[in-house]
């Protein structure tokens, strides 16, 4: 039996509303979902954030409370109660949607008592410079979670359990501050040299070479799934953490949770592809990661429009170094705008993106949920002016999303041969009925795009129609196997058998 293909979708945004409605409304739309050829979901960090109901999660305070203490101001979290995440959660995987939890293991915050910790300050810039001798401070670094009161996990989290903070309570300073422990007064090692050593990022960062520490963190996730079981992990801040911890943790994942869990993780560089290959090697392929190089492409090639040589699109990027490795996306709740790493794809350029990951060979794509769903939200800056952001839906992502569901399949052929227009085919798997299409895109606003490419015998004297765009023009396959194909100036067409 012919294999089909896998799509992942984020189902959330920076943005969404603090309503408690999330898990709900995910539950929702899994049947839609399923229909439109989505195989798993990644769901945004389920546990209690420093913020209480209006924290997205990345600002972790206590990764046992999935929205059913009293802590923070409030027993729910952004998305829900810990019940109607895991009510949403069963109604997925019962369904056969694969769920992603979000782990976010490399730092905590809203500790609840203060400790005299010894640290040293050091250069925001350069974290291997240190620019004061070591000196004692009072910092928030001892959490009691009295709102869990011990349930589920009786391990309190103090300055052993930290490597670095960004406050000194008693002085009132914010700053960069290296804690000296019984691990030592230094970062943990990283795999690359970005500001020296990017082990801190925010808040009070994760010991990782403690002993305890990493005991309480393979309690935890074997905790999680036995409450909310999952399919896989996406790992954020990897490009953070001590590559050595996930190789142990995920071992034990995989041992004594289970062999199947898929793990993608976030190590955000968009532009070193080899320090991502580095990382690969540090972690001996145990997980998949994004792409962040490949939407750096993408945004690239919106920007520039005509300018943008499309053959190199793919150049420098993970998906072609390592396919099987590639967790490819268009945007995600980072990039989007008002976000610290803004660095989004224009709407216009969309269906190209997406064409190129959801309808080729190579990668896992991610679709995101304000392309699907469509986003609007609104800033405020320091004057107090308001900038009100809208993502309309991608009309074409739905039908780019059948595409991939029924036709994306057989053999693929690369026609990148024109600066201005690119295209390929996949000629169809025998084992799935009316499968193969012809791709042509085009980035040049007063061009049409036409190539001639090789769909192959088995379609000889077939009619192709434009499945994306509705075009009533019909393409003819020769009896060689070959068509001429062709989509409009700054656009994209997707051609199947007419049925």
């Amino acid at each position: 039996m012919s294999k089909r293909n896998k799509t992942l979708i984020q189902f959330f945004e920076w943005y969404c509303p603090a309503d408690g409605l999330h898990w709900q409304r995910f539950a929702g739309e899994v049947p839609f979902l399923i229909d439109l050829g989505i195989t798993g979901a990644w769901l945004p960090p389920a546990y209690k954030g420093t913020r209480g109901a209006e924290s997205e999660g990345y600002d972790v305070y206590d990764i046992y409370d999935l929205g059913e203490f009293d802590q923070k101001g409030s027993v729910r979290t952004k998305y829900g109660t810990k019940q109607q995440y895991i009510d949403a959660v069963n109604v997925a995987r019962k369904a056969g949607l694969k769920v992603y939890i979000d782990v976010v293991l490399n730092h905590m915050g809203g500790a609840e008592e203060k400790e005299k910790i010894k640290v040293r300050k050091v250069d925001p810039e350069n974290r291997l410079k240190f620019t004061s001798p070591v000196m004692e401070i009072e910092a928030f670094t001892k959490f009691t979670f009295p709102g869990r009161a011990g349930r589920y996990s009786k391990f309190q989290w103090d300055h052993q359990c930290f490597t670095g903070l960004d406050y000194a309570a008693d002085r009132k300073e914010n700053a960069i501050f290296s804690i000296v422990n019984d691990y030592g007064e230094d970062w943990e090692p990283m795999v690359h040299n970005e500001k020296g050593n990017f082990d801190y990022l925010i808040l009070n960062d994760i010991e990782t070479r403690n002993p305890a520490v990493r005991n309480e963190l393979k309690r935890w996730i074997r905790w999680y799934y036995e409450m909310v079981p999952f399919d896989g992990l996406r790992l954020d801040a990897v490009k953070h953490i001590n590559p050595a911890f996930f190789n142990e943790w995920l071992d034990y994942v995989r041992t004594e949770i289970s062999p199947e869990i898929d793990v993608i993780g976030e190590y955000w560089l968009s532009d070193d592809l080899p320090v991502l290959l580095k990382y690969i090697e540090a972690t001996n392929e145990r997980m998949k990661l994004f792409d962040a190089p490949l939407h750096h492409n993408f945004s690239q090639a919106s920007e520039l429009k005509q300018k943008y040589d499309l053959r190199s699109i793919l150049d420098v990027s993970l998906v072609t170094e390592k396919p099987n490795l590639a967790v490819t996306f268009v945007d995600n709740h980072d990039t989007q705008p008002l976000q610290s790493l803004e660095e989004f794809t224009e709407q216009w350029f969309k269906p190209h993106a997406y064409a190129l990951i959801l309808l080729r060979e190579a990668g896992l794509p991610c679709v995101f949920y304000a392309d699907l769903y469509g986003a609007d939200y609104c800033d405020k800056n320091s004057r107090g002016k308001k900038k009100t952001i809208k993502i309309p839906p991608l009309a074409e992502l739905p039908r780019l999303l059948q595409l991939r569901k029924d036709y994306s399949y057989g053999l693929q052929k690369d026609y990148f041969n024109d600066p201005h227009c690119i295209g390929w085919v996949r000629q169809g798997d025998p084992g799935i009925p009316g499968s193969g299409c012809a791709v042509i895109l085009s980035n040049h606003p007063k061009k049409k795009g036409k190539i001639r490419m090789e769909m192959g015998k088995a379609f000889a004297g077939k009619s192709f129609h434009d499945f994306l765009n509705g075009a009533s023009e019909n393409v003819f396959v020769d009896n060689d196997g070959y068509g001429e194909f062709h989509c409009d100036a700054s656009g994209v067409a997707v051609w199947v058998v007419q049925s």
